[in-house]
């Protein structure tokens, strides 16, 4: 005699079984906390007094010129872009990056970096900002990628502001190559652009040494000084021929091989070594960096 199986009514009810587990879905990564960075960087007053310092100088330049031209010749060792401001507004862009490449720009991109954590740590922001809860790492790299953007920003006001009044000023059209050659203005336009990104990316790697320094104090002006010293002492020291062995591993001395861009055809391995180089220090002081706050104790 079989025995009947139980009803449901007799065994309970039948429990669920469970959802089969499918892919992770991936949580998306807010932007907010790059933009609340980024409000930081270019909603001070004091930041956009230095945006507006850099804005100053293309506009000396281009008044300068205007009102006395130069008379011919070249002077120093490195490109002339002063003599040809007057056959194409487009070199007075040039001739400021040229100029404010040694101390303004670098003095900039340092004041920003300085600032991320030291700054946060001197205002005793630090803390509250990491109970968040947000991972260090995820921190400093928001920060990181925020003054990134600053250095792209302020190469290409700089560049802007330049191109903009030279071409109003004494007009545009083709342009003559440091090699002799010459290109159409578009051509010589996105010559102007690959030397800003490659401007920035120097600048970048300087930031990401600013950060480094930034992990060590609470004092955001004592490590814009530091930074900017180090800068500094880097282009003197790529000055003294007697230190060539040195010259390659200093950060800028790639950094007036830009000159390259603006020759026919372009000679990539000075322009290579000099990415390559930003490269290197950015991962470098970025890692330097990370080890350092990523064991600091934060009581401020």
């Amino acid at each position: 005699m079989s025995v009947a199986e139980p009803s449901v009514a007799e065994s309970g009810p039948v429990p669920a079984r469970p959802a089969p587990v499918g892919p992770r879905r991936l949580r998306r990564r807010s932007t907010r906390f790059l933009r609340s960075e980024l409000w930081l960087i270019f909603g001070r007053r004091r930041n956009w007094a230095g945006l507006a310092v850099l804005a100053a100088v293309p506009t000396i330049i281009a008044i300068a010129v205007k009102l006395d031209p130069p008379q011919g010749g070249a002077g120093g060792d490195g490109p002339n872009f002063f003599a040809s401001i007057t056959g194409n507004g487009l070199f007075v862009a040039l001739a400021a990056l040229t100029i404010e490449l040694p101390l303004f720009l670098p003095l900039a991109v340092a004041a920003i970096s300085a600032d991320t954590i030291a700054g946060e740590a001197n205002l005793g922001t630090l803390r509250y900002l990491l109970a968040v809860p947000v991972q260090r790492s995820r921190l400093l790299a928001v920060k990181y990628a925020a003054v990134v953007i600053f250095a792209i920003t302020a190469t290409l006001l700089v560049a802007a502001v330049g191109a903009l009044l030279g071409l109003a000023l004494f007009g545009g059209g083709p342009v003559t190559l440091l090699s002799g050659a010459q290109v159409s203005f578009g051509s010589a336009v996105l010559r102007l652009l690959a030397i800003c990104g490659y401007l920035a990316a120097g600048l970048a790697a300087l930031g990401a040494i600013g950060m480094f320094v930034s992990t060590l104090t609470e004092q955001p002006i004592g490590a814009t000084i530091a930074i900017v010293i180090l800068n500094v002492a880097s282009f003197v020291l790529d000055s003294i021929p007697q230190l060539g062995w040195l010259h390659p591993y200093l950060l800028t001395h790639y950094w007036t091989s830009f000159g390259d861009l603006l020759r026919d055809p372009v000679p990539t391995e000075m322009l290579g070594q000099g990415l390559l180089s930003a490269a290197a220090y950015a991962a470098i002081f970025w890692s330097a960096a990370w080890a350092r706050f990523g064991s600091r104790d934060v009581t401020s």
